[in-house]
Formats: structure tokens, C-alpha cells, sequence
């Protein structure tokens, strides 16, 4: 599409500069006295100036709406990308929350389980001990 563009714009230009210079070309080789000549040199190149300055309002126009556009699908995309950043943040913090809470559970059942032998071994050893004294006295 770019490439039609230029294609065109350089047919455009061509054009343009291939009829102003036919059109002085034909001025300059046209009966007409000196006054006459003047005159219409001036005209044909007043005309030439006009389509030049409309071209480059075209473009401008143009160019314009083309920034336009560009700016609109900039800013979309930089709202699709926070959207989406914001959601990718958020699955994120549910999962952090999440093995948080399990890991507070398993820290609690280690801890318990913990006690619990603790106390199973305290027996263990407390149960030796009263078995050497016992066999020591005897």
C-alpha cells in the first residue's frame, strides 16, 4: 500500500512539472508579443504554484490523519497492554494469597506434628531414664 503511495505521488509530481513545463514550452513558442508572453507566463506559473500548494495541503491533510491514527492505535494498544497487565497482577496476587494460605497451613501442621513428637520423645526419654534408675537400684 506504501509502495502505491509513492507510486503516485511521484506520477502526481511528474505531472504536474511536465505540464508546467509544456505549458511554458508552448508560450514561449506561441505569436504573441512580449507583453502578452509576460502575462501569460506569469499566469501559467501562478497556476503551477496553486496545484503545487493544493498538493501539499493534500498532504498535509494527509499526513495529518495518518498521525491521527497512529496516535489512536498507540494509545489503544498501550490500554489493551495495562488492561492486560492489570489482570496478569491481579491472577498473580490470587496466586501469591494462595500459597501463602497453604503454606501457612502446612507451617501449622509442621509445627503441631512437631509438639507432638516433642512430647512423644520427652515420654520416650523420661520412660528410659526411670528404666536405668530402676536397674541401677536393683
Amino acid at each position: 500500500m506504501r509502495d502505491d503511495n509513492g507510486v503516485g505521488k511521484g506520477l502526481l509530481i511528474g505531472f504536474l512539472t511536465g505540464a508546467a513545463v509544456g505549458s511554458i514550452i508552448a508560450l514561449l513558442f506561441a505569436p504573441k508579443s512580449g507583453k502578452e508572453l509576460r502575462e501569460d507566463i506569469k499566469n501559467k506559473s501562478q497556476d503551477f504554484l496553486d496545484d503545487a500548494d493544493r498538493y501539499l495541503a493534500n498532504a498535509k491533510d494527509k499526513a495529518s490523519q495518518l498521525i491521527n491514527e497512529g496516535k489512536k492505535k498507540s494509545e489503544k494498544l498501550v490500554s489493551d497492554a495495562k488492561e492486560k497487565v492489570d489482570a496478569l497482577l491481579g491472577e498473580a496476587e490470587k496466586i501469591l494469597s494462595d500459597a501463602k494460605d497453604k503454606a501457612g497451613t502446612a507451617v501449622e501442621s509442621g509445627k503441631a506434628k512437631i509438639e507432638k513428637e516433642g512430647e512423644r520423645l520427652k515420654t520416650a526419654i523420661k520412660a528410659g531414664m526411670d528404666a536405668y534408675r530402676t536397674e541401677k537400684e536393683a
